[in-house]
């Protein structure tokens, strides 16, 4: 089936809806003049897509777009327990994915082991020019969450109970003792990362924070967005990071659940699988460390 004819047709009407018409229509014409869907190369046919609709984006969207701050106003957010700017469901639609700052290795995937709960990755953290590959691992009671919306995430799908990789950025040289627990916490609650997936979250409270070893352990507690409900459901978390030898990024695993299970059922759970975390240099081979690319990524 010829799909271009029927695209040529939208593109042209919708030049009426932006001041980027003239581009626009110039774009439609040249297409034209391409040969049919079928004979395009698919990548480049969605590459060419993807750019084409980013013009259709109203000025106006992209003002308010522009208005939002891209990291999280972390003194505010400790004082006030709440977001500057909160953002609902319906805000959140366009999102592709969190961001969580995990790159698996390529030619890897996450492994479970369903009898025992163990969890092993292979992550890369550093620039692209300098890569460094990072073995992580821990125990968990939760299968694997699958989908494109996660990196390495276990999840029981009914109940929400999770535990999610996260990496910082650059921490600027310093050791972990001498990161601050906010650094953290910007990191964590930052409107692209996980916890603000729905909207940004609510009641931040602050429970402990220490350094157990070469590792930084905090708890807290806040109220997230229900995607189903619309409704701010209490949640308690617990978060380990370390910084591996050689890097420069900190990993971090983040355990968490509603405020209900986690006095009933999910404490024990969540510190168990807060203290199997481990991550460290991966053995020296032979293979090029590199990232392992996304379709989103791609595109």
């Amino acid at each position: 089936m010829n799909l271009l004819p029927l695209s040529l047709s939208f593109l042209t009407s919708a030049t009426a809806f932006t001041t980027h018409s003239d581009k626009i229509l110039t774009t439609s014409l040249h297409m034209s003049n391409q040969p049919t869907l079928e004979s395009l190369d698919r990548k480049q046919f969605l590459k060419s897509a993807a750019a084409i609709s980013s013009l259709l984006i109203p000025e106006s969207s992209r003002a308010d777009e522009g208005g939002r701050p891209d990291q999280l106003d972390i003194e505010n957010f400790l004082r006030t327990g709440t977001e500057a700017f909160p953002m609902g469901v319906s805000s959140q639609a366009g999102k592709s994915k969190p961001v969580t700052g995990v790159f698996l290795r390529d030619g890897t995937d996450v492994e479970r082991n369903a009898k025992t709960g163990a969890v092993l990755a292979e992550i890369v953290l550093g620039d692209r020019s300098d890569l460094s590959a990072i073995l992580v691992s821990f125990s968990s009671p939760w299968p694997l969450a699958k989908g494109t919306v996660f990196d390495v995430e276990c999840r029981d799908a009914k109940t929400g109970d999770s535990a999610f990789l996260s990496v910082t950025e650059k921490t600027g040289g310093k050791s972990i003792e001498d990161i601050p627990t906010t650094f953290f916490i910007e990191q964590l609650f930052a409107p692209t990362a996980r916890f603000s997936f729905y909207g940004p979250p609510t009641d931040f409270k602050l429970k402990k924070s220490e350094i157990d070893g070469n590792k930084r352990i905090i708890e807290f507690s806040f109220s997230q967005l229900s995607q189903s409900t619309n409704a701010e459901i209490p949640r308690r978390a617990i978060m380990v990071a370390t910084k591996p030898e050689n890097t420069d990024q900190a990993v971090m695993l983040v355990a968490s659940s509603t405020a209900q299970r986690y006095k009933k059922v999910t404490e024990k759970d969540i510190r168990q699988t807060i203290s199997s975390f481990n991550a460290s240099p991966s053995p020296k081979s032979a293979l090029k460390v590199r990232r392992k690319e996304n379709f989103s990524e791609i595109l």
